[in-house]
């Protein structure tokens, strides 16, 4: 009989004893405690099983779970017997910053002194104990939500010593999600706040604590080594591109199917490879999200289920305010094209904005790109060539760009339904309603939207269009085409739809010409480099392409 598929436990415990569906990821434990690192930070991508691994690493090493061996016993890491004798011998701090996603910092700072304040209240035992003297049990009562920065910077390295002192031996620390307040803090803008804060709660924490033991986090990125890590030279990265624990967070390809086989399902294979395989972590690939494929085992259906936990902001954000080179990158990868770029692991924040390839190394180590294949330049540097993961990563995309235009919605249909009619009148009237709205959204908002690159606009404006109109065109930008590189190009799927030419242009009123004029000089320009050489080439007849120029003033617009 299969097993009761639940969804979004993330309480190792409740797994096991409620029979639900797992895969057996134990020898983790194993392979974690004899590489014999001191600290030790795994990033993967959401929902790959962070939280429960680290929940399952408390279970088996955590004193409070002392001859639970029913947890385990059935498991893999039950066979070895030196780590039968480990099982719950070991103090254990388990924290997460999950729920850390504040607007501000002093409300960030707050929230994580209360983690800690909720940590310390599971302990509060201590004080009934000859551990701790009278000075030591006036600062533990200290220990709250407004604390002084000395006091919970040292909090966790305290506790650590009042446990060690209580059952003889150094403690184990579990950080979930370390990085979740300091994506945040990018969004939000008090990022260097932050990292002050948490720098100084690491360093006594993971490096000045000589009751430590062993510490483990878990992240989604790794950030800078020069931001919050400056101080950890005892830290040890596992990333994406790393060998180690690569088959320990997500499924691999046969655990895929032998669950498929264990609901019934091995039919849907193909289909399942589709929409959820792509992930590659090390040299192990074919790694699948395990997220959707519990999601699938329990509804039968595909659907976006991983794309949809979550609101993409940052990912959101960094494309849809980002320059038109990254907007056109955006372009080619819905196509199914490949990026080949230089990749920084350490994720540095304060470059998001500025530095092209820290966008895509963010993407990369969130999930959203997988590496298709690495290569070296003529500098020996390694150049990764990136690729959409999967089916499933391609529709978030297309319904993150869908809601770029929600707002703006009635404008920009009807903009679209009169360029298929060729109705110059109602895409000149749409066009201006949806450039006024929509400009300053596509703008860094570093600048005023008046002065700022039209391509950022347009470029965002064609990615609406590949997405809407990606059942009757293929949409391509800024590509070679006749003596030039034209802007817009969109090729008919069939013979029922003319091909489009659309040519922008800004108009400069210190050269003394209207927008009309601008106008003309952007047909003249598709007419003079012959941008419909490359439609022409493939049997579309002269009569079926349809050319407009676009000329931009400010937020107005011109459309011949």
């Amino acid at each position: 009989m299969a097993r009761t598929v639940g969804i979004g436990h993330q309480s190792f415990e409740d797994v096991i004893t409620s029979n639900n569906f797992y895969i057996d990821k134990t020898m983790f434990i194993k392979e974690w405690w004899e590489n014999n690192d001191t600290v030790t930070l795994i990033t993967r991508p959401r929902r790959f099983g962070k939280t429960l691994t680290l929940d399952m690493v408390k279970c088996f090493f955590s004193v409070r779970y002392s001859g639970r061996s029913d947890l385990f016993q059935n498991l893999s890491i039950w066979q070895e017997e030196k780590f039968r004798e480990m099982q719950g011998t070991y103090p254990v701090i388990f924290l997460s910053f999950a729920s850390v996603k504040e607007i501000s910092f002093s409300n960030t700072r707050t929230k994580i002194c209360q983690i800690i304040k909720n940590l310390y209240n599971k302990y509060d035992f201590l004080l009934e104990t000859d551990c701790l003297n009278d000075a030591e049990k006036k600062a533990y009562l200290e220990i709250s939500d407004e604390m002084a920065d000395p006091a919970a910077s040292n909090s966790l390295n305290v506790l650590s010593d009042y446990l060690m002192r209580y059952y003889g031996r150094k403690v184990i620390i579990l950080l979930d999600e370390y990085d979740t307040p300091m994506q945040e803090a990018y969004i939000h803008g008090y990022w260097d706040e932050l990292v002050s804060f948490i720098r100084n709660l690491f360093n006594a924490a993971f490096k000045t604590n000589p009751f430590l033991a062993r510490a483990l986090m878990t992240g989604i990125t790794r950030v800078s080594k020069e931001s919050i890590f400056s101080d950890l030279n005892n830290l040890t990265v596992v990333t994406t591109t790393s060998d180690l624990y690569a088959d320990c967070f997500g499924f691999t390809q046969q655990e895929v199917w032998d669950a498929l086989e264990e609901y019934h399902l091995s039919s849907a294979k193909d289909a399942v490879r589709s929409w959820y395989d792509g992930f590659t972590f090390g040299s192990k690939t074919d790694i699948y999200n395990p997220w959707s494929i519990i999601n699938y085992l329990k509804f039968e259906k595909f659907s976006p289920y991983w794309a949809n936990t979550s609101s993409n902001s940052l990912v959101g954000k960094l494309i849809q305010e980002g320059s038109a080179d990254t907007k056109m990158v955006m372009e080619d990868l819905l196509l199914g094209r490949t990026l080949r770029t230089q990749i920084d692991e350490q994720i540095i924040f304060s470059q998001l904005g500025r530095k092209e390839s820290a966008v895509w190394s963010l993407l990369l180590a969130s999930g959203y790109l997988r590496v298709k294949r690495l290569t070296k330049d003529k500098r020996d540097r390694t150049i990764y060539e990136l690729v959409l993961t999967n089916r499933e990563v391609s529709l978030m995309f297309e319904l993150m760009i869908e809601d770029w235009f929600l707002d703006f919605s009635p404008a920009y249909n009807n903009f679209i339904k009169a360029l298929l009619l060729d109705d110059k009148k109602a895409m000149n009237l749409y066009m201006n309603r949806v450039a006024l709205a929509t400009f300053s959204y596509f703008d860094t908002g570093k600048q005023p939207s008046e002065t700022a690159e039209p391509e950022r606009f347009y470029h965002g404006f064609v990615l609406g269009l590949m997405v809407d109109l990606a059942e009757r065109y293929t949409i391509t930008s800024n590509r070679e085409s006749g003596f030039g590189r034209y802007d817009v190009l969109l090729e008919p799927v069939t013979d029922a739809d003319d091909a489009i030419i659309l040519e922008f242009k800004v108009h400069d009123p210190d050269d003394g010409d209207t927008l009309a004029d601008t106008v003309r000089e952007a047909l003249d320009q598709i007419e003079r480099k012959k941008y419909s050489a490359a439609l022409e080439a493939k049997g579309i007849h002269k009569e079926r392409i349809r050319k407009y120029g676009f000329a931009f003033e400010g937020k107005a617009v011109l459309i011949g």
